[in-house]
């Protein structure tokens, strides 16, 4: 008789220490929606957090395939049993939730669902999600939901939790956005005070070479070589503004969500399509994890803006004791070999200096009509 309680506690622990890993909302919902199917052993189960306008700013399901979710449609509006646990803040333990009163329906594609269990998450006295599972896996009573008094129980200390992680998640992103907007803050000072004198002298010498270049040709060449040494030296200045500011995201996040961060905005951002992921990833030393960050950031910017490319996949994965970074795309692509003759750099000197700079090994693949693959692969240090 004492085992069951035992199992039953070890798996509401690890279903709560699951929700406390994750920092990012869409990943702590995820969890809350996997932990409360696993631990209630339920067939389906959902998560809806509502937005303003009578719908959902987020649904994550569990139980239903992609390409299920993907034929199912739009995301689903608060109404019948949702509106119910979202506006009236109860619990709803149904035998079928086809035959209650307030069921209006779903799209065809949807799964059948029969009994049912649902409840609001809250934090304090605001309704920040709605919670239920459908069809759970047992022997339904006559006439009965299969969903006990334990399970809502159960589900209710599960949702409680599910509240203070989704609300330290939510807090930590507008924690994460006010440091970056002070980040960037920075940046603009720091840009302004190390280029903006080198940039006015070369406006004046340009000046001073138009008004040459008529009658005295000569001197109107030797201004003109001054601003191109200026013009060297605004870039190295600003380069070095950039290259030496050690983004914040990166010493509080690591590199992964950094990275992951990073490149769901680019993915929002552009019409190609973006992706990202790891395997087996262990902290670095910060030189070669700011190295890592920042070929990607580099590579990721041709992609996207040089090559149209439709598809550009980031992977970081493990590789000895240190990492191996890719960055490809299926672009237009390029002769490497050409590129410095061509005076098109595409920032490759950059990206070696950063791996030459950590001991790493970078290497270019890439045709024209071949799309381009960048790799880093940096030591443990």
């Amino acid at each position: 008789m004492s085992h069951g309680p035992r199992s039953g506690l070890a798996a509401v622990s690890a279903a709560l220490l699951a929700m406390s890993r994750h920092l990012e909302v869409r990943d702590v919902l995820k969890t809350i929606v996997a932990s409360a199917r696993e631990l209630l052993d339920a067939q389906y189960a959902a998560l809806g957090v509502p937005d303003d306008h009578g719908g959902f700013a987020q649904f994550v399901v569990d139980g239903v395939t992609d390409a299920q979710w993907k034929a199912i449609g739009p995301l689903p509006r608060q109404h019948g049993i949702l509106a119910a646990m979202l506006h009236e803040a109860k619990v709803e333990r149904l035998a079928d939730v086809r035959e209650d009163p307030r069921f209006e329906g779903w799209p065809s594609a949807h799964p059948e669902m029969s009994d049912f269990l649902g409840l609001p998450i809250r934090d304090g006295d605001e309704i920040i999600g709605a919670l239920f599972l459908a069809n759970k896996n047992c022997e339904k009573p006559e006439g009965g939901c299969g969903f006990t008094a334990e399970d809502e129980e159960l589900l209710s200390i599960l949702a409680q939790h599910a509240a203070i992680a989704l609300t330290n998640a939510r807090l930590y992103e507008r924690s994460r956005e006010l440091t970056i907007a002070e980040e960037r803050s920075r940046l603009a000072h720091e840009l302004h005070d190390a280029v903006s004198q080198k940039l006015f002298s070369l406006r004046l010498t340009a000046q001073a070479a138009a008004a040459l270049v008529d009658r005295d040709p000569g001197r109107a060449k030797g201004e003109l070589q001054q601003v191109a040494a200026l013009a060297a030296e605004a870039a190295d200045e600003l380069r070095a503004a950039v290259v030496e500011l050690r983004p914040a995201a990166l010493d509080e996040d690591g590199l992964i969500a950094t990275l992951r961060n990073q490149v769901q905005v680019l993915d929002r951002a552009h019409t190609a399509r973006v992706t990202f992921a790891s395997s087996g990833f262990r902290a670095l030393p910060a030189a070669q994890e700011e190295a890592l960050l920042r070929v990607a950031q580099e590579a990721l910017h041709n992609a996207l803006r040089h090559s149209g490319a439709e598809r550009v996949d980031v992977t970081v994965n493990r590789r000895g004791g240190g990492a191996v970074l890719r960055v490809t795309d299926d672009g237009t692509g390029f002769d490497p070999h050409l590129t410095r003759r061509a005076g098109r750099h595409l920032g490759l000197v950059s990206m070696r200096d950063r791996a030459d700079g950590v001991g790493g090994t970078l290497t270019v693949e890439s045709a024209p009509g071949k799309g381009a693959t960048i790799e880093l692969e940096v030591p443990g240090g």
